[in-house]
């Protein structure tokens, strides 16, 4: 059974499931709630700006105000805007919806605005060349970016994704060619448009999984919905032709989307706080505001054992494994402080850290092991840009 993106429905919202032929990896839910979606562009006015932590908040529509880090706002794309070179409160500007609104905190935007396609990003960043950190080949990266360079313009840039090692150079300059005159004709709608205007909604969430999916890992894309599969369908035949075999209309009543890939189950263990580990200890996940804590238990591992030392690092492996798959499961993002079991052994540590950097890397999302801490406590960051999967999950409630 091969890795598979599975698009179904749960009570009132569209999940979408990543699913590696064993189990659940991934797993988002879309209840259509949301008045700003990630990756929207819009022309937003600037309501207030924050000298001492140099940052605008930019008010997008009127529900929504967007913190805008001014360091990363060079050149923006004005609409409205006063005598002074830099932004000031009342002026009008060309932004995109960069990560979502976390817990109390208002979603981030940013004025480089990006176009993302299966195989470049395009970037308002004119004349920029980049490549994905990803692609490990010398001579795929060097290759690629002497493309990427053919490409480029004085009035925006490229970078590579992890997808294009796959695609012929055809296809990435097509795609290339569509990005451009997207992002054309989103400067001369913006030059016209009012305040508040939209003027690029993001795809839906479903469609920007199957999009940055990467190519030789996903078999087949999977949808139980007729509205669901005409519109899969319609996007893959126009910008992934290649992968247009790979969708398929599931119809089994006798054995719906939900039972086959336990789909409810796997949603409903996302809410408990404790994972038991095949060994017998545990892993508890607590999320704060400000960060998320994990906690590595023995609980019933050692129970008649001498050789301690040895199970304690056996769990703390076998943990770092199970919260690498529950960062990503979950979408656990920020801060993340792990409780280890404490090892003795220096050379013990240092497996155990380079054990979790190695179970992380599979991660699509950036996510980085800092260091072990003198209270020996592990200290990790995972970048946020969706929603964690508990913040999702509350919408259901609601």
């Amino acid at each position: 059974m091969g890795s598979k993106i599975i698009i179904t429905h749960y009570k009132n919202a569209t999940v979408t499931c990543l699913h590696d032929g064993k189990k659940m990896i991934g797993i988002d839910v879309d209840t259509g709630a949301d008045d700003v979606m990630l990756g929207d562009i819009c022309i937003g006015k600037v309501r207030n700006i924050v000298k001492n932590i140099n940052a605008a908040f930019v008010e997008i529509n009127d529900k929504t105000v967007c913190y805008l880090n001014l360091a990363d706002a060079a050149d923006p794309f004005f609409t409205k805007h006063g005598n002074s070179s830099a932004i000031k409160v009342g002026d009008e500007i060309l932004v995109q919806v960069s990560s979502d609104k976390v817990k109390s905190k208002a979603p981030s935007c940013n004025t480089n605005i990006e176009l993302t396609g299966k195989y470049l990003v395009l970037t308002r960043e004119p004349g920029k060349i980049g490549v994905s950190s990803k692609i490990e080949d010398a001579s795929a990266r060097r290759s690629l970016k002497e493309l990427a360079a053919q490409l480029v313009t004085d009035r925006y840039g490229f970078i590579v994704r992890t997808n294009a090692v796959n695609a012929g150079e055809n296809r990435i300059i097509e795609e290339a060619a569509y990005l451009a005159s997207e992002y054309e004709r989103i400067l001369m709608l913006a030059a016209s448009r009012s305040c508040f205007s939209v003027l690029k909604r993001s795809d839906p969430e479903y469609i920007r999984i199957v999009r940055d999916g990467y190519s030789d890992v996903y078999e087949q894309f999977i949808t139980d919905d007729p509205v669901i599969f005409e519109t899969l369908s319609e996007y893959i035949s126009t910008y992934q032709p290649e992968d247009v075999d790979k969708l398929v209309l599931y119809n089994d009543e006798s054995m719906p989307l939900d039972a086959l890939y336990n789909i409810s189950r796997s949603i409903i263990d996302c809410y408990h706080e404790k994972v038991w580990l095949k060994s017998g200890g545990s892993i508890v996940i607590q999320t704060t505001e400000a960060l998320t804590a994990i906690d590595v238990n023995t609980e019933k591992a050692i129970k008649g054992r001498n050789d301690t030392q040895a199970m304690f690092k056996k769990i703390d492996l076998e943990a770092a494994d199970e919260i690498a798959y529950q960062l990503r499961l979950r979408n656990i993002t920020g801060i993340i402080i792990i409780d280890f079991i404490d090892l003795i052994d220096g050379q013990d540590r240092r497996e155990l850290l380079e054990h979790l950097e190695q179970a992380v890397k599979p991660d699509p999302v950036k996510t980085a092991v800092i260091d072990m801490t003198k209270l020996n406590l592990v200290e990790m960051t995972r970048k946020k840009i969706r929603r964690p999967l508990k913040d999702q999950l509350k919408d259901l409630e609601n």
